[in-house]
């Protein structure tokens, strides 16, 4: 078995390998045929995770015994929720019997509680919880967990029964998300700094993709995209597209990079609500903005820029000084919202912009190379 793997758009690396994972089953096991000597008890199974421990434990039960399934819902994704849902209930009725509830993980324990309020309400004679795994960092509820098969730390593990959005239970050994080394940047500088061919070294000497909203709108509305289509719908009236749009655009290349050593995000984002979602959008992938670097020069010195570079570049919007400074004056009010948002993180750092290419790519490198 590989000791890295790849689930839908995470990696894990191998954590408890098969033979670990049959010794903590074997453990419980013989634990419980010693407490249930001559009675004949019920082995309630928390689908889906819980089956082929459950199935393992059951096999290895010498004394009679009979089975059922209860269903409950709580993990979306990597996240879990504070709602359990029951999606099936226990048959038939476990009045008067001893019942052994089977899970695969014991985190937060709110699915533990869910389950003994149903047998509480069932007027069960007796019942012990018996889990594969237990997460004491995660724990917080009151109620003791009986047969423990192997402790472990709060990381997210698949394999042995637990999956990722469907994918992992047929593993037989158990992987842990893989700790992320990406480097995301959210990258800002007024019209004239030279953000573009910074990001454009940046991206090369660190290895990143560098994501830019208005590539991604050139290059839906060139291929006549779906996305495209109806960011055509807004263009056409001269509006701005709306962030639900620009969100998807972004979250669309972000997952067709998933093997990305990080990003560079050129553009994007320009609202504190974007901000919130690149947020979410990264942490599902075990990542994280590590910093807004924003290139700072004096505002003549960049009027003086754009105006020489519009001699040149065929730009109308680099050739009016009015035009030029009132772009400069649009950058300030966007990025300060930004701006206060990753200060309160502690992740906004200020650069220098004046200088050669070089000189500046030191200077933000000298920023890279401390996150």
């Amino acid at each position: 078995m590989k000791n890295t793997i790849t689930l839908h758009d995470l990696s894990f690396e191998k954590f408890i390998t098969k033979t670990n994972v049959q010794h903590a089953v074997n453990g419980v096991a013989v634990r419980l045929n010693e407490d249930y000597r001559g009675k004949c008890p019920v082995f309630l199974t928390v689908l889906n995770g819980a089956f082929l421990f459950s199935s393992e434990l059951i096999k290895k039960f010498d004394h009679d015994c009979e089975l059922s399934f209860i269903k409950v819902a709580s993990y979306e994704g990597t996240q879990q929720s504070d709602e359990i849902h029951t999606v099936m209930g226990a048959e038939p009725s476990l009045k008067g019997r001893d019942v052994i509830v089977v899970e695969d993980i014991v985190d937060s324990g709110n699915t533990v509680e869910t389950i003994i309020k149903i047998l509480k309400d069932e007027e069960v004679a007796s019942f012990t919880i018996a889990t594969l795994l237990y997460k004491p960092e995660a724990y917080k509820k009151p109620y003791k967990i009986d047969y423990i098969g192997l402790e472990v730390p709060n990381d997210f593990v698949v394999g042995y029964g637990l999956d990722y959005n469907g994918l992992g239970r047929n593993l037989t050994s158990i992987y842990k998300l893989k700790k992320s080394t990406m480097t995301n940047l959210v990258l800002f500088g007024p019209p004239g700094a030279g953000k573009g061919t910074q990001a454009e070294v940046l991206k090369e000497k660190y290895n990143l993709v560098h994501i830019s909203t208005g590539d991604l709108f050139r290059y839906h509305n060139k291929n006549n995209t779906e996305l495209g289509k109806i960011a055509a719908t807004y263009s056409d009236k001269g509006l701005l597209a709306p962030d639900d749009l620009t969100n998807k655009m972004l979250a669309e290349e972000v997952s067709r990079n998933s093997d990305a050593n990080g990003f560079i995000f050129d553009g994007y984002p320009r609202t504190e609500d974007q901000a919130d979602f690149l947020s979410k959008l990264l942490k599902e992938k075990n990542t994280s903005v590590n910093a807004m670097v924003a290139l700072e020069v004096d505002d003549e010195v960049l009027v003086k820029r754009l105006l020489e570079r519009g001699k040149t570049s065929g730009r109308p919007d680099d050739a009016d000084e009015e035009v030029v400074r009132n772009r400069i004056k649009v950058y300030y009010a966007e990025t300060a919202i930004l701006k206060d948002y990753y200060e309160k993180q502690n992740k906004y750092h200020g650069v220098d912009g004046v200088g050669t290419v070089s000189e500046i790519t030191d200077r933000l490198s000298k920023v890279i190379d401390t996150l």
